[in-house]
């Protein structure tokens, strides 16, 4: 079903009410909020490069990307054929070699890939708040949250307990 414009499943939106670029920038400040708090963690807790201002730019820079896909396709509406789809598609495109970028291997360790994943997941957070789906901008941005500490420490305590079992092996089969 389509509805006007001001309008998502029916009901009235703040671009009803509000004045289009003031909702504009609300849409860039969440996502630079958003980007930031993930960023903070990055940067803080994880003791990683990429961090607050990075991850900042990233989520800044794809809500930006679609916001100026959404009002141009508004704006030539009938003169010219632009998909902010398309545009989506090319950040996912721009985040992969930046993250590509992030990725190092140093001896036969391999660094940087969740920082890489990280950035991914804060360009599709800014995508979504440029679309104006907020709610799923902040639930996705606790997610990353959510992973990126608390999984941390599941995965520690995977890696002392498989430390343990292996040192515990070693031991059984010196015996033998």
């Amino acid at each position: 079903m389509h509805y006007p414009t001001g309008y998502t499943f029916g009901m009235p939106t703040p671009e009803l009410f509000i004045d289009p670029t003031t909702v504009m920038f609300g849409k860039l400040l969440l996502a630079v909020l958003l980007g930031g708090i993930v960023g903070t963690e990055r940067a803080l807790l994880a003791k990683q490069f990429a961090g607050t201002r990075t991850f900042g730019l990233v989520a800044l820079g794809a809500s930006l990307f679609v916001i100026i896909g959404n009002y141009v396709n508004l704006a030539f509406l009938g003169a010219a054929d632009i998909q902010p789809t398309f545009i989506a598609a090319a950040i996912v495109t721009g985040i992969g070699f930046l993250g590509g970028g992030l990725i190092v291997f140093q001896g036969n360790s391999l660094h940087g890939v969740t920082t890489a994943a990280g950035l991914w997941m804060m360009a599709a957070i800014g995508m979504a708040v440029g679309f104006g789906l907020y709610a799923l901008a902040i639930f996705a941005t606790i997610m990353v949250l959510i992973l990126f500490t608390g999984m941390w420490y599941v995965e520690n305590r995977f890696k002392h307990w498989f430390a343990e079992y292996i040192e515990d092996s070693h031991t059984d089969i010196q015996k033998i």
